[in-house]
């Protein structure tokens, strides 16, 4: 009877080399998405020893119960009327005429009882700690919105495009440089005139 001969063996030393090279490949080649966040301003630890003094016109609250429900300035108030209260806070402009803090670009009502110019305007962002994550992102879309409709307002006025777009464009990694550096002044000027200024109040918590 003939003896049969041992079966070739597989050489493993080159496949470990190429399973490292796919794994380089892999890691340059592969582009990792990530999630920007929210950019919000939340309460310190503590307090500051000076705090600034903060006219409470100045102050727009709007505050989430567990339920969903929105009191925008002590005032029941839905979801889809929120924008529409933030543009009129935002764009004011109370300030009198001639005073440092006068905004010459608000077309809001001027009331002496709200807020005096965009750069003073605060939006306090209160909500409970039972709130669905969904009313809370739908929350803070309009608001982010409502800046977002003044800012491309003046964008259009000033340079003929939304801030928006112009904002994609700058941060796109894709544009030029000289494309970049022209449109880092819009997007700063624009910035300027209605700065984002969204704090998230301590949580509550309901009874």
């Amino acid at each position: 009877m003939s003896r049969r001969g041992k079966p070739p063996e597989v050489d493993s030393g080159s496949m470990a080399d190429i399973a490292f090279l796919l794994l380089i490949f892999f890691l340059v080649t592969t582009t990792i998405a990530t999630d920007a966040g929210l950019d919000r301003m939340l309460p310190p630890m503590e307090p500051p020893e000076n705090p600034p003094i903060i006219r409470q016109k100045n102050i727009f609250t709007v505050n989430i119960n567990k339920n969903g429900q929105l009191l925008v300035e002590e005032e029941l108030t839905d979801i889809r009327d929120l924008r529409e209260k933030a543009v009129a806070f935002l764009d004011n402009g109370g300030a009198p005429v001639g005073s440092e803090e006068y905004c010459d670009h608000c077309r809001g009502e001027r009331d002496v009882e709200s807020s005096d110019n965009p750069a003073k305007a605060i939006i306090s962002l209160k909500n409970d700690r039972e709130t669905s994550y969904g009313t809370y992102i739908t929350v803070q879309n309009e608001l982010v919105a409502a800046y977002n409709e003044l800012r491309n307002r003046e964008a259009n006025r000033l340079y003929g495009m939304d801030f928006t777009e112009m904002e994609e464009t700058y941060l796109d990694p894709k544009t030029g440089a000289s494309v970049r550096l022209d449109l880092k002044g819009k997007v700063t000027n624009i910035q300027r005139l209605f700065p984002q200024k969204l704090s998230e109040a301590e949580t509550s918590s309901s009874n």
